[in-house]
């Protein structure tokens, strides 16, 4: 109960510092419309698929919809380094407008369905361009670290609200319309987003990143990484499977709604809504086991993605189903939130970014790839055989591979690094997952009596923390201050972005500990109470120095 009750402080408070940023509102109403179109959007075309052909029109537009979005992924990120990360959204927004009032149009005027599939494909490639493109702006229309937070937490809330109100919504239009109506009022969201991004004003133009050699050897880094691990390529590998089956599960529901169920059209929101409820009742859940190992958490949530699924089909009531789904929802959560720790854990940070990147590339694929396998399975064995097989692929597969997933869990943790950390007010409030790759993160630096580290108006790239020996901070050649082992310094010239405006020089042999700028950025700007906490620290700083002191 503290857990929930936190999280529901937490979660209002970020609400609060989102809607005082006109920018920052203007994006999460982008971004809250854009979610609920998407899966409204989905739900219809799959009601769609599924009067054209059945379940294989479905498994096949499951396909068409995932495919193209792993390909584009890769591609489309670039782009939001490459030009005004606000016109990259407009621009993805305004094509998903057009793409779906031209669906519309073919389905009134009864156009070929192959139209209405290819239509779908090019909405997906679309759609791979908004999300990369809204996280890299956020941080440029943030003014302290406090709202960019909030805009975080803000748009994970979203997202989440998304999975079960967007079907929710598709399904109750479907129940009193048709699927051409809710292509139509998607089309309309679409372009409310497009339209209140437009309005987004940044201070200044991003920089813009060249082209380098050997881009085709950086994405595949990410995939040799994964590879050359055993416990990561154990990972990846139920990480992929349990995508294969939501693949299936994308099926398998619209077959079950309308076939097994008998919920009718508008049932298939329904169910798709009880995943995303269970999803939001696993973040609370996540929050509870967040001490326990993560493999543990990991296989938890393997198995409640396919023993339910099993139970629908050896329980086939509309409520009992609705139970299951939500205890896959949960699930679903539980392998998020492990599955990402386990890997920020276990693989080096030069790397990282591409090893999602790649992971991110696997899971949109094998989505498409269940899909069309799924109505092969119905045909072969019938909607309640193919739910109960379904249900029984991922718990073999977690029996199989406990053993070799297990060692992640056991990589070793610097205590004396994360004792530092504990000790520090801007990382205390932090969860222990991410105390310990900020521990593995941290970089030596060691200077002689006398010898300076940086001087005033250097650029700031580093958060240091004092593990042995004394530093003294100068300005303007005298010294102000010195901090000694516990002792931390170089967090306001980061979170503020200017230049340093003092010196560091060793009073005598020194021992530091460094964090690098996006590191420190990450973990303190991605937890309210951490940013709280730095918030405190820069005021208590600058009150302390003589007038005219912004950083060190």
């Amino acid at each position: 109960m503290r857990a929930l009750r936190e999280r529901l402080r937490d979660t209002g408070r970020s609400f609060g510092r989102v809607f005082r940023n006109p920018n920052i509102r203007r994006i999460e109403g982008a971004w809250a419309a854009s979610v609920m179109a998407h899966w409204s959007y989905g739900i219809a075309l799959a009601v769609f698929a599924y009067r054209d052909g059945g379940a294989a029109a479905v498994g096949l537009i499951g396909l068409v919809r995932f495919l193209p979005s792993a390909i584009a992924s890769p591609f489309a990120a670039v782009l939001s380094d490459r030009f005004r990360r606000e016109r990259v959204i407009v621009t993805a927004e305004l094509t998903r407008a057009l793409l779906l009032a031209a669906t519309t149009a073919v389905v009134v005027l009864d156009g070929p369905s192959a139209l209405v599939y290819v239509l779908a494909a090019f909405v997906a490639v679309a759609y791979s361009a908004v999300r990369p493109a809204q996280a890299a702006l956020l941080p440029s229309l943030a003014k302290t670290p406090q709202e960019l937070t909030a805009a975080n937490v803000t748009s994970s809330t979203i997202e989440s609200l998304g999975v079960f109100g967007g079907p929710a919504i598709g399904g109750l239009l479907l129940a009193a319309t048709s699927p051409d109506v809710v292509f139509g009022a998607a089309a309309g969201a679409f372009l409310v987003a497009a339209l209140l991004v437009s309005r987004v004003h940044v201070a200044s133009e991003p920089e813009r990143r060249e082209a380098r050699e050997g881009m085709l050897a950086e994405f595949a880094a990410g995939f040799v990484t994964l590879a050359h691990e055993k416990g990561l390529r154990v990972l990846v590998l139920l990480l992929v499977s349990q995508t294969l089956v939501a693949g299936a599960l994308n099926v398998l529901l619209v077959v079950s709604a309308l076939e097994l169920l008998d919920l009718g059209e508008e049932g298939v929101g329904f169910l798709n809504s009880a995943v995303g409820i269970g999803g939001l009742v696993g973040a609370v859940v996540s929050a509870a086991l967040i001490g326990r190992r993560l493999t543990t958490n990991f296989l938890i949530g393997i198995l409640l993605w396919g023993i339910p699924i099993g139970l629908i089909g050896v329980f086939p009531e509309p409520a009992t189903a609705l139970i299951f789904l939500a205890l896959v929802g949960l699930g679903n959560t539980l392998v998020d939130v492990s599955a990402f720790t386990l890997l920020q854990r276990a693989v080096p940070d030069e790397v990282l970014a591409r090893v999602f990147g790649a992971v991110q590339g696997l899971w949109v694929a094998t989505i498409g790839i269940g899909a069309i396998v799924t109505p092969l399975l119905i045909a072969a064995v019938g909607i309640r055989g193919a739910l109960m097989i379904t249900g029984v692929f991922l718990p073999i597969l977690a029996t199989l591979f406990r053993g070799r997933l297990s060692q992640l869990d056991e990589v070793p943790v610097p205590e004396r690094e994360l004792a530092l950390l504990h000790g520090i007010d801007l990382f205390a409030p932090l969860p222990a997952p991410i105390l310990e790759s900020l521990a593995r993160a941290l970089i030596p630096v060691r200077l002689k009596a006398g010898e300076e580290l940086f001087r005033q108006g250097d650029i700031g790239d580093r958060y240091y923390i004092v593990a042995d020996g004394v530093v003294e901070i100068l300005v303007d050649g005298q010294v102000v201050r010195e901090t000694s082992p516990g002792g931390y310094f170089g967090e306001i010239a980061l979170l503020r972005d200017i230049p340093r405006t003092a010196t560091v020089r060793a009073k005598n042999d020194v021992e530091l500990l460094a964090l690098d700028r996006d590191d420190f950025i990450a973990a303190v700007t991605g937890h309210a109470a951490s940013a709280e906490a730095a918030d405190s620290v820069i005021a208590a700083r600058l009150g302390s120095l003589r007038p005219g002191l912004a950083s060190v």
